[in-house]
């Protein structure tokens, strides 16, 4: 019997619109669904989707300051944008707490016993901070998670991997002196992407020293290098520190056809990226697993790249869809960049983990 696995979704996702010629569109959410029952995912009867409360201020305000919640409501009843690339009206702010609402549902469900897994679809808002915000991002959900099971449900140690192309410097921000949360960041070089942050060297502060880790890889780099990274650094960091939870987020933006960003990986690859997660966390936290799958940006590989890491969270044991586009070759000099960064960072690092030694 395969093990029960909860999504979360709610028709208002939608409304998480950042407008016309903005990359980040609502009809995302839309596509997905129609695209994952087409695919016959939500016919699988290990699978259920459950629609989420919006989170409470209460909720939100273990993360983050009073003042900036207060803004954030405040412009959004003004309908005025909290930056150049980050609008917020009452609609946008109305699924932006049903998609961190999400993210506690699928806590509440895993720490209840109804579900081994969950998955909180539009959740991974890393790029906000206890007091601002940016990135398209307004709350950060990954944060509002743990600080919820943390006060709820007793959980003491909390590992999250970000995937995504973009590092995530808010979550990174908020966990930087807590060695309670061991973060992992996979992202691209951040000398060549937004945030411009997430290098080697940062790995924490005080008693956190050790527990944010970066792993920032080089412009095209594909399937193999990258699943290599991810085995390197993630799962024996994972064996090591023990985590009660593993918490993953990222969507589909570091796919080869994404417009955002510049690594190379394919649909195969996101579903590889999820079943060694889930594997991992079969091994080190009686598979207790959330994945927050949120971002992307090449509307056209989007549902593919959700369903890959989705089907690879359920536990499906194959993969065989095809890509839109032709995946490109990585160039040879990419795999020795990476092993180069590896070595490095463990060198940072070798200190604190022994595994690393």
């Amino acid at each position: 019997m395969q093990d029960k696995v909860a999504m979360t979704f709610h028709e208002k996702f939608r409304q998480y619109d950042l407008g016309e010629g903005h990359p980040y569109r609502g009809d995302r959410f839309i596509n997905a669904m129609n695209f994952f029952k087409e695919q016959s995912l939500l016919s699988l009867p290990s699978l259920t989707v459950v629609a989420p409360k919006p989170a409470s201020k209460e909720a939100l305000l273990r993360v983050h300051d009073e003042d900036y919640v207060n803004l954030i409501f405040r412009l959004a009843s003004e309908g005025k944008p909290y930056d150049i690339e980050t609008p917020v009206s009452p609609q946008i702010l109305e699924a932006a707490l049903l998609i961190v609402g999400g993210a506690l549902k699928c806590g509440e469900t895993v720490y209840s016993g109804q579900a081994k897994r969950g998955v909180s679809l539009g959740g991974g808002f890393h790029h906000a901070g206890r007091n601002y915000g940016g990135g398209f991002c307004l709350f950060n959900d990954i944060a509002v998670l743990i600080e919820y099971l943390r006060a709820e449900k007793g959980v003491e140690k909390f590992l999250v991997l970000d995937y995504d192309v973009h590092a995530g410097n808010g979550t990174s921000d908020i966990y930087y002196r807590d060695p309670t949360v061991l973060f992992i960041s996979v992202h691209q070089d951040p000398r060549t992407l937004y945030p411009g942050t997430g290098f080697t060297w940062q790995t924490g502060e005080g008693e956190g020293k050790g527990f944010n880790v970066n792993v920032p890889l080089p412009p095209r780099t594909g399937d193999t290098s990258y699943l290599y990274a991810v085995k390197e650094v993630f799962v024996p960091l994972a064996e090591e520190f023990k985590p009660e939870i593993i918490i993953a987020n990222g969507g589909s933006d570091s796919h080869f056809a994404d417009a955002l960003g510049d690594l190379s990986l394919t649909a195969k690859g996101f579903f590889a990226l999820s079943s060694l997660i889930r594997g991992t966390a079969d091994e080190v936290c009686n598979g207790k697993l959330i994945m927050l799958v949120g971002s992307g940006y090449n509307p056209k590989v989007l549902p593919l790249c959700w369903y890959a890491l989705i089907a690879g969270a359920v536990g499906l044991q194959n993969f065989d869809l095809k890509e839109p586009y032709t995946p490109p070759v990585e160039p040879s000099f990419v795999r020795k960049k990476v092993e180069n960064i590896i070595e490095e960072l463990k060198g940072l690092l070798k200190e604190k983990w022994s595994c690393f030694r």
